[in-house]
């Protein structure tokens, strides 16, 4: 693994096929809202995923069950990729239809800005990748499904980068070896620029996957505990995607403290914040994070002399 470099003036395409062309590990993780990315890109994440999964419970409170809509997506990923450098990769699903919508969904997303999206193999409606109950379509079309992403990128922008996801493994009568097979065509035949090969159970699995798939290999772990990143990128894999832990990881938090606030009231607030402060890491400067501080320079700058705000004798909380 490397040391994320600096920020690039590159394009987040751009510095997202430099990501994928070079040999090393990079660690993606997933969450759902512009703040999470731009949480990640200051932690030094070099990539960021937005998970259908997430954006379903979080934005809209319903399942991962292709409920949320191409429109909902793309207008919600445009905000996610305007406010970081870092490339995005947004889960669209199964391209919300055939490959004609998959066609359309593509250069909509394209226009959005975002880096690149990935599109499933799943029979819709489709289920969350991590549970159970998943079908798959067709290999044949499948691949037409990637074949008309990378035709409909190749007319708007090339750079933006298509994953083909493969949700083979664990699906009703699906072997290893068939998502394997499935994961070669839609390299060879469908022109995907990399494989997301989901819930890959053994390291003999990733390894194999890594070996005879003719594209770099992003991965999650089908089980805990697995291996630690340094050994996803021995086995081959190019991408350990982690997607979900950001927006889980404040669930979690926010589950706590209502709960806690309900039982001993608001020094359940008090002490949450005492125990994030005097952690390595501290609080997160949520301000600093959506720009707030240019909004006064935006008034100082632009506003008459008598527009501006009086800061000196008014306070907030």
């Amino acid at each position: 693994m490397t040391t994320p470099p600096e920020t690039s003036s590159l394009s987040p395409r751009r510095r997202f096929r430099e990501l994928l062309a070079r040999p090393n590990l990079s660690i993606m993780p997933g969450g759902f809202s512009p703040l999470y990315a731009k949480m990640a890109e200051a932690a030094g994440f070099e990539s960021f995923f937005v998970a259908g999964s997430q954006t379903s419970a979080f934005l809209y409170g319903v399942p991962d069950m292709g409920l949320v809509g191409l429109r909902d997506m793309v207008d919600h990923t445009r905000h996610v990729q305007s406010r970081v450098n870092i490339p995005i990769l947004v889960d669209a699903d199964t391209g919300y239809g055939n490959a004609t919508n998959v066609f359309f969904a593509v250069q909509e997303f394209v226009r959005a800005g975002v880096a690149g999206l990935q599109i499933e193999d799943q029979e819709a409606p489709k289920k969350s990748a991590t549970m159970a109950g998943r079908r798959v379509i067709p290999v044949d079309e499948a691949v037409g499904k990637i074949k008309a992403a990378v035709a409909a990128r190749a007319e708007l922008d090339p750079e933006f980068v298509v994953c083909a996801r493969c949700d083979s493994i664990g699906a009703e009568g699906e072997r290893f070896e068939d998502a394997v097979e499935r994961a070669i065509a839609y390299v060879t035949d469908g022109g995907a620029d990399f494989v997301w090969m989901n819930s890959v159970q053994t390291r003999e699995q990733l390894k194999v996957a890594c070996e005879r798939i003719p594209a770099p290999v992003m991965v999650i772990w089908g089980s805990r505990p697995g291996p630690e990143p340094a050994e996803m990128e021995q086995l081959g894999a190019r991408i350990a995607l982690y997607p979900v832990f950001a927006a889980t990881v404040g669930a979690q938090a926010a589950w706590y403290v209502l709960n806690d606030f309900r039982a001993r009231g608001p020094i359940a607030l008090e002490d949450w914040t005492s125990r994030m402060r005097e952690t390595p890491y501290g609080l997160p400067d949520q301000a600093n994070l959506v720009g707030a501080p240019r909004i006064r320079e935006f008034e100082e700058t632009f506003l008459p002399q008598r527009l501006q705000r009086d800061y000196a004798t008014t306070f907030g909380h």
